[in-house]
């Protein structure tokens, strides 16, 4: 099973955009995630919806922040992505009648929505702008080439 890996390649994106005063275009960006650019128009038009970013048509078009990124978290990029499922583990349901199954998915759903809840509340903890200084961090620390 493949892992969804939207949302750590749209932060990526999102801090990119935010170091760079030129507008990105679909192509540029899909180069650097090594994708199809409407895969990038796509996705990006999902974070439009919700102001995170804006597109320009024409010439000198292409994609910019909508809002600084202290004002969004990792949630609110979450969300914007369709909140696509957080575990990849599903429970069974072969067998609804059978007492066992029953108590197994009875305990795993227990769990997954608190593990569920608390992975969410800390994404909503965190804003892009916190990783951005972590980047800003990891490049002064980085040793010279």
């Amino acid at each position: 099973m493949r892992n969804d890996t939207r949302l750590s390649r749209m932060l990526h994106v999102l801090i990119h955009m935010d170091r760079h005063e030129a507008r990105a275009t679909s192509e540029t960006i899909a180069q650097m995630l090594g994708t199809n650019p409407v895969v990038v128009r796509r996705t990006l038009g999902l974070l439009k919806e919700k102001g995170y970013v804006r597109s320009e048509k024409g010439h000198q078009g292409g994609w910019t922040l909508g809002k600084p990124l202290s004002e969004i978290t990792l949630l609110d990029i979450h969300n914007a992505l369709g909140t696509p499922s957080i575990f990849a583990i599903g429970l069974s349901t072969d067998h609804p009648q059978c007492l066992v199954e029953q108590a197994v998915n009875a305990a795993l759903s227990d769990a997954f929505d608190q593990a569920q809840a608390l992975l969410l509340a800390r994404l909503g903890d965190v804003t892009l702008a916190q990783l951005a200084e972590d980047f800003d961090e990891r490049c002064r620390l980085a040793p010279a080439p």
